[in-house]
């Protein structure tokens, strides 16, 4: 297949969450056959952090305006099999109107942000990637969240089919590392700066902080302003290229996540961090959300925290249960979770969205 497509970034990993998922994929989808060209607009403050400047195997468009690009990008769609807008594409609408126009035979929306996207819906705020018809007009829309998203997708947005496409890893960059002394912690988190996770971070990884004066905590992110309130035991690096991941969560004896607020409404939203360090070898830590359990298995593969008393009591587990936990969630995401897993599912979506494309996916399986 040949896939176009438009999104917020592949080529810097500063303050988002897409650019990894995207290289993974778009890596795995390449070694499967395919063919990708993704767009991404130049804006300054991922050109001033970029960490990827071409697709190996691929195409990556870097354009200052869509008038700049909007002759190659028709161009490129003419003879694409997939058209894909994702969210927070910043020129969502002009691209999404290209796709819709164009012959792909599958033209799709992939929603990484769902619970962003529906909660600003419910409150009346405008998402300015999507156009005045919803998605009504998408061969097939993508979701990073599934559970009663995917149903509400179809009744606030018109799309009319739903399926979703989880987060992931690709094992060749995240796997066990030696552990660096700068990241050594008894906990680490891995995390952009948001308010809507401010309360979590709060309640399992500063206040065990100002319990746990003897331990030693880890934080790694963008954006966080300067009245965060920090203890003398909290450690900061302010950003970290995802070359250094391993690293980070291999040097601490559990690493924490927490899922944003607006994802975590509607359940079924792993975040890819939850795969990177358990393929990392590392246990983990995580707030409850719904359907957690559909991927891991709390207290076998990963723990679960409701409380800062939980968070507190993970951190003084034995190394022995911590390093079982870990094995065993390993196991389970390599098993489950990986880039290539998803490239194989995305395959099979697509081929069930377009029967234009059943006898290139039966190709390719062969």
């Amino acid at each position: 297949m040949k896939l176009v497509i438009f999104g917020l970034t592949i080529s810097s990993s500063w303050g988002n969450g897409h650019a990894t998922l995207w290289r993974g994929l778009c890596r795995s989808l390449v070694a499967r056959g395919h063919e990708i060209h993704f767009f991404e607009r130049d804006v300054p403050y991922y050109a001033n952090h970029r960490d990827l400047t071409e697709i190996p195997g691929g195409r990556l468009y870097l354009y200052p305006d869509w008038d700049a690009i909007s002759a190659e990008a028709a161009r490129q769609l003419s003879d694409a099999d997939v058209g894909m807008v994702t969210s927070y594409c910043p020129d969502g609408l002009p691209a999404t109107n290209l796709v819709l126009d164009s012959k792909a035979a599958c033209r799709c929306f992939y929603d990484l942000d769902t619970g962003v996207t529906l909660n600003r819906l419910l409150a009346g705020d405008p998402v300015e990637y999507i156009g005045p018809r919803g998605f009504a007009d998408f061969d097939l829309v993508l979701s990073y969240t599934g559970g009663k998203a995917l149903t509400e997708l179809k009744t606030r947005l018109g799309a009319r089919r739903v399926a979703p496409l989880y987060g992931h890893v690709d094992p060749d960059y995240h796997h066990p590392a030696p552990p660096l002394e700068r990241f050594l912690a008894d906990l680490s988190y891995l995390g952009t700066y948001a308010e809507d996770r401010q309360q979590a971070l709060q309640d399992f990884f500063i206040e065990p902080a100002r319990s746990l004066p003897q331990c030693r905590f880890m934080l790694g992110g963008a954006m966080y302003p300067q009245s965060f309130p920090w203890t003398d035991n909290i450690y900061f690096v302010r950003h970290l290229p995802p070359a250094e991941h391993p690293a980070f969560y291999c040097s601490s004896k559990l690493t924490l996540n927490i899922t944003r607020k607006a994802m975590a409404d509607f359940g079924y939203c792993p975040s890819g961090r939850l795969f990177e360090a358990s393929a990392c070898g590392v246990p983990i830590l995580s707030d409850w959300f719904e359907g957690l359990d559909a991927f891991f298995e709390p207290g076998s593969e990963i723990l679960v925290c409701r409380c800062t008393q939980d968070a507190i009591d993970a951190i003084q587990t034995s190394a022995g249960e911590l390093a079982e936990i870990a094995r065993r969630g390993r196991e389970r995401t390599l098993s489950c979770h990986t880039s290539d897993i998803r490239a194989r599912e995305l395959e099979e979506i697509l081929a069930a969205s377009s029967p234009h494309l059943h006898p290139q996916m039966q190709s390719l399986e062969a």
